[in-house]
């Protein structure tokens, strides 16, 4: 049986050989820095925490972090929040609307990617994946080489945005450079080299072929997409964040798309 994140603090407190009274003045120094009170853990408080299974609040896990020396994203783990989940839970919701996601952590950033254990998964190479998804690794987002943690963003595309299906099929999951706004006017020979930029407009997100064009952003869907062609006024009604530079996309929503009513 796990050991309760109380007594993990408990513990943590007895090996610093620290008293209640210690840990409730630390904790009032922290809130004077911050001018909030949250931030202080009164003794009864304290106790409760460490006997009765009493979940601190943000503030006062904070402040007990600060004085255990404890990583704040640790001590969340041990209450059942595992930030490096985040990604992973956002990207199974089934919202329809594209959105970008803004999970930056580029120091200890991790991203849930199969893995069998053995080291055998050769990114190089074309693999078969079914005999890597034994079971869900995490690999730090350092390892892809186009990894760029100043310029690389994040954002998936709803399941009810077709603009640039089959390219980008609804559901994928895409990073986007920050640095490459400028749209392109040639340097490519057909559709796949053809950049794809990540718009924000006065509705929402979208992600397409760009044109500006005297005071104009035309935004060009994918012939197959049945999406419309898009007109902003640039700047002003849109915004270019960035060229489309990675994509990690499902498989089966077209089928989807033409079995629904």
């Amino acid at each position: 049986m796990p050991e309760e994140p109380g007594r993990k603090l408990r513990r943590l407190r007895e090996r610093l050989q620290l008293r209640y009274r210690d840990v409730e003045e630390a904790s009032q120094r922290i809130a004077g820095r911050h001018s909030n009170d949250e931030f202080l853990i009164g003794l009864s408080r304290l106790a409760d925490i460490e006997n009765k299974g009493t979940v601190p609040s943000i503030y006062r896990l904070y402040s007990l972090c600060a004085i255990y020396g404890l990583d704040f994203s640790a001590a969340l783990a041990w209450y059942g929040i595992e930030l490096n989940r985040l990604t992973a839970d956002a990207a199974g919701l089934p919202l329809g609307e594209t959105r970008p996601v803004d999970f930056r952590d580029t120091q200890t950033a991790k991203v849930e990617v199969p893995e069998d254990g053995s080291g055998a998964l050769d990114l190089r190479q074309t693999s078969y994946l079914t005999r890597f998804t034994q079971r869900w690794g995490k690999l730090p987002l350092a390892l892809l080489d186009s990894l760029d943690a100043r310029h690389l963003r994040y954002a998936f595309v709803g399941t009810d945005d077709w603009t640039m299906f089959p390219v980008i099929p609804p559901g994928s999951f895409i990073q986007i450079d920050e640095s490459k706004r400028r749209v392109a006017k040639d340097g490519w020979f057909h559709e796949y080299e053809r950049p794809i930029y990540f718009v924000e407009h006065r509705t929402g997100f979208r992600c397409g072929w760009c044109t500006e064009k005297r005071g104009f952003l035309i935004v060009q869907p994918h012939s197959l997409s049945e999406v419309q062609i898009e007109m902003f006024r640039y700047p002003g009604e849109a915004e270019v964040v960035g060229q489309v530079v990675g994509l990690a996309m499902r498989l089966d929503l077209a089928k989807r798309r033409r079995t629904r009513s």
